[in-house]
């Protein structure tokens, strides 16, 4: 079955560059042109990713970021005409998956879609584990759910992947050129602030959730480390 995609723009001429390029991958594609129409659509379809330019005339596309992850899961990735390093951390802080300047080559625009459904499968993790168990909290890499006191928490692809990464070779320190390695494609935007913004995001959704210590330990001037229930003592 082929993968389905969603393009937010409302510039036509951007969604039809988009459309025919992706198409040519044998990829699905709907269109919206404003953010509400954005929201009803992947609140009635099932996409596997969407494509979300920031500047739309109704809702932002940081609002349509947010409200998606309120209940989905799936990659997304952000599209700007500004080339501000603050705009792509806020776009991380609200659940996006990469983003990607405009003007770009539609050739790197296929790379990174393909490398975020291939990360958001979870197909690169090379371990044997599937279920982790650590008391207070659980992570199924099967079924990519992080579990805390039998309630779900959400998290974005790359979210899951970074603390499924740490807590899998719990006595590694993992630099974070060593995530960015493990996570991210070399197609990818890699930036070393947004591994920071990644594991604060997961330290927080964890803690609201009811967790009660911090799972991701930070090495000062190395990275980062998984702690355990007992390391709290």
């Amino acid at each position: 079955m082929n993968k389905s995609i969603l393009i937010v723009d409302d510039e036509w001429n951007m969604r039809n560059l988009v459309k025919i390029y992706l198409s040519k991958e044998n990829f699905s594609i709907d269109e919206a042109r404003d953010g509400n129409e954005a929201l009803e659509m992947s609140h009635q379809n099932s996409y596997d990713l969407i494509i979300l330019d920031i500047m739309l005339p109704d809702i932002d596309g940081w609002e349509v970021c947010s409200t998606i992850r309120e209940t989905k899961q799936l990659p997304i990735l952000m599209l700007s005409a500004r080339d501000d390093i603050k705009d792509r951390v806020h776009g991380l802080n609200l659940g996006a998956d990469d983003y990607l300047i405009k003007p770009f080559a539609p050739e790197e625009l296929v790379a990174r879609v393909h490398a975020l459904l291939r990360r958001h499968k979870g197909t690169t993790m090379e371990t044997s584990k599937t279920l982790m168990d650590f008391g207070e909290f659980s992570i199924d890499n099967e079924s990519r759910a992080v579990m805390v006191k039998a309630t779900t928490v959400e998290l974005t692809p790359k979210e899951f992947d970074i603390l499924y990464l740490v807590a899998s070779q719990s006595k590694r320190v993992f630099t974070r050129e060593i995530i960015l390695d493990a996570i991210w494609s070399l197609n990818e935007f890699r930036d070393m602030r947004a591994i920071d913004t990644h594991v604060k995001n997961i330290r927080e959704k964890l803690r609201k959730s009811g967790l009660s210590y911090n799972p991701i330990k930070t090495v000062w001037g190395v990275g980062y480390k998984f702690s355990t229930p007992e390391d709290r003592y």
